[in-house]
């Protein structure tokens, strides 16, 4: 017996990155996986998303860990199309355990000139898309009548803020900031269900988010403009960037009945970035 066997998770984000990592994670621990991503490009941001074919690879790599996945291509910003996504996932499962709102996107440099868009996107997919999964999900979890876990992927921008006063920035931290209020309000109103909901805040992570041309010329003007800005933008310990798996321990842990007394809570997983 593994520790979340006959449990279901459904991971937000899951083709490449943190999401793909919680869904081998939570896998190899026996539960099945309903992962969900957009699969496409957002016009406003600066580096490419996720595609078919990595969702695909997640599907392989859960398979071949002998559980099941169901995967489907989902916009969270959609509410009907996010709550039509849930059902299907649920409807061959049977049963929801375990919600990890992960899918998240963010601006890197300065503009597009549609500014009032790329807020738009940006809160529409952080914050909106975790309404939208959670409102799906929580009906499934309730009617199981055990409890259940529920995850958001925040920030170390909803822990504290960044110098910069670009409008990705700006609806970036936003957008976590406000996730760490539905997680509160969703903490105190299904306590009464013993589903436990929860916020991880990490640092930066090697994923599709921060490996891409547009990190690297943002890095790069830096330091071509003597900036300090990036200063703020380390972590304490000495270490450079974390890995999805680092964030996968901490998800790990929470939404196994070791912590099935911790709700409410705002976990930065950061290094010691918060604390600078």
């Amino acid at each position: 017996m593994t520790t979340l066997d006959g449990k279901v998770a459904l991971i937000t984000g899951a083709a490449r990155g943190q999401g793909r990592s919680h869904a081998v994670r939570l896998a190899s621990e026996g539960a099945d996986i309903i992962a969900i991503d957009i699969c496409a490009d957002i016009a406003t941001m600066d580096y490419p998303n996720a595609n078919s074919a990595d969702l695909q690879e997640t599907v392989r790599l859960v398979e071949d860990l002998g559980r099941k996945i169901v995967a489907i291509e989902a916009d969270v910003r959609d509410a009907v199309e996010t709550t039509k996504a849930v059902d299907d996932g649920v409807a061959t499962f049977g049963r929801l355990d375990i919600v990890l709102s992960n899918a998240g996107i963010v601006r890197l440099g300065e503009g597009p000139d549609d500014e009032a868009q790329l807020w738009e996107d940006v809160v529409a997919t952080n914050l909106t898309g975790g309404w939208n999964v959670t409102r799906a999900a929580i009906p499934h979890i309730q009617a199981g009548g055990s409890g259940g876990s529920i995850i958001f992927t925040g920030s170390t921008a909803g822990v504290r803020p960044t110098p910069t006063t670009s409008t990705g920035a700006f609806a970036y931290t936003a957008s976590k900031w406000g996730l760490v209020g539905l997680c509160k309000q969703l903490a105190a109103g299904l306590a009464k269900d013993s589903i436990r909901v929860n916020i991880v805040h990490p640092t930066g992570v090697a994923s599709g988010m921060t490996m891409n041309e547009a990190m690297a010329k943002m890095f790069e003007q830096a330091a071509t403009s003597g900036s300090s800005g990036l200063a703020t933008m380390q972590n304490a310990m000495p270490v450079d960037i974390l890995q999805p798996e680092d964030i996968s321990d901490a998800i790990s842990f929470l939404v196994s009945d070791r912590a099935k007394w911790i709700t409410g809570v705002s976990l930065p997983v950061d290094a010691g970035f918060s604390i600078r």
